[in-house]
């Protein structure tokens, strides 16, 4: 008992860390997120493209390396069409064997999805920063900063100089 008692409260100190807690937020935010933007991808970004290409002839949705195959031929009910012989009546007909439209497809939503966290975090690091720099100035208002070496020599050479007058 003494191993699981030591493992058990190894894990609970693991667990409880923040930073395993802050990745575990992340994480469900994350996901959150990701549903938001697939569906401004899939939702309002993707259907003007797809509009667009369709209106050129082509789909992303329907490009695929097809075979032309024998397979029989169905009925309304999803049974197969017999001959007077009994034998199935066989369609000639295009078999998609590599999809890759649909490929492509996912491949423009991971850049579109990749782009809008993005910038979503380049506008959350620069809003952090502008607000870092106003607590850094409000943390010593009214003072003015050090003033440079130089700054404080051409003082020491100024009185100097009024001295000797």
């Amino acid at each position: 008992m003494g191993f699981v008692s030591k493992l058990a409260d190894e894990f609970k100190q693991f667990a409880l860390r923040g930073n395993v807690i802050d990745l575990a937020v992340g994480v469900v935010i994350g996901t959150a997120f990701t549903k938001i933007v697939n569906s401004l991808v899939s939702n309002l970004i993707l259907p003007p493209l797809n509009l667009l290409t369709s209106k050129f002839g082509f789909n992303f949705a329907n490009w695929a390396y097809t075979i032309r195959t024998e397979s029989p031929k169905l009925d309304a009910k999803g049974e197969m069409v017999k001959d007077a012989a009994g034998r199935p009546e066989m369609l000639v007909q295009d078999y998609p064997i590599l999809k890759y439209g649909p490929f492509i497809e996912t491949v423009v939503d991971f850049l579109l999805i990749s782009t809008a966290i993005f910038l979503l975090v380049k506008a959350i690091n620069a809003a952090k920063n502008r607000l870092d720099i106003a607590k850094t100035q409000d943390a010593t208002p009214g003072t003015t900063p050090e003033p440079s070496e130089e700054i404080l020599l051409l003082r020491q050479i100024r009185d100097s100089l009024a001295e000797k007058k």
